[in-house]
C-alpha cells in the first residue's frame, strides 16, 4: 500500500482543513474490514442509497447515527449463553461499526431491513439560498425624447 504525504498540503492551503481530513480518513480506512459488505447506489440526481449485508441480525440489533456529517451504522449481537457445536461457521454474527462521511446537506430520509439487507436512503437537500436562481433581466427605461448620447444622431438632424 502507498503511503501519501499530505503535509506541503497542509503548508500551503488554508480553509482546507476539512479535506485533508477526509483524505487522511479514507486512506486509514482501506486497511479497515471489509465487514459487512456494501453497496453505494446513486438512485437520482440528488439520491444515494446505501445497502449493507447484515444478514442474521434484527432490526433492534442495528443501530443508525449521523453526527456532524458522519452516518454510524452498528450491529450489536447479544452474548449468546448457548453453547453450540458448530462443524462449519461461516456466518459471522459478529459485532460491526461501519462509518460512511456524508457531504454538506446530505440526510438520512429512510432505513429499512429486508431479506438482510439494510438499505439506508439518503438526500442532498439544499437550502434555498445556495439553490440557483434565475435573475430576470429588464429592458433600459427608453431615452427621453430630444436627448441624445455622444455620437447618437436625433432624427432630422442635419450632419454637419
Amino acid at each position: 500500500m502507498r503511503t501519501i504525504d499530505l503535509s506541503p498540503l497542509y503548508r500551503s492551503v488554508v480553509g482546507f482543513d476539512r479535506l485533508a481530513a477526509l483524505l487522511d480518513a479514507a486512506a486509514s480506512n482501506e486497511a479497515a474490514s471489509g465487514y459487512p459488505p456494501y453497496n453505494i447506489e446513486r438512485t437520482a440526481e440528488n439520491a444515494y442509497r446505501i445497502e449493507i449485508a447484515v444478514a442474521g441480525f434484527k432490526s433492534e440489533e442495528l443501530g443508525i447515527e449521523v453526527k456532524e456529517n458522519l452516518l454510524t451504522v452498528t450491529g450489536r449481537k447479544p452474548a449468546n449463553d448457548e453453547t453450540k457445536r458448530y462443524l462449519h461457521r461461516g456466518l459471522a454474527e459478529r459485532n460491526f461499526e461501519r462509518r460512511f462521511q456524508l457531504a454538506d446537506y446530505v440526510v438520512v430520509t429512510d432505513a429499512a431491513l429486508s431479506d438482510g439487507l439494510l438499505s439506508i436512503s439518503l438526500k442532498r437537500e439544499l437550502p434555498e439560498a445556495l439553490k440557483p436562481r434565475t435573475i430576470e433581466i429588464k429592458s433600459a427605461a427608453p431615452l427621453i425624447q430630444g436627448e441624445k448620447l455622444e455620437g447618437d444622431k436625433i432624427e432630422g438632424e442635419k450632419a454637419a
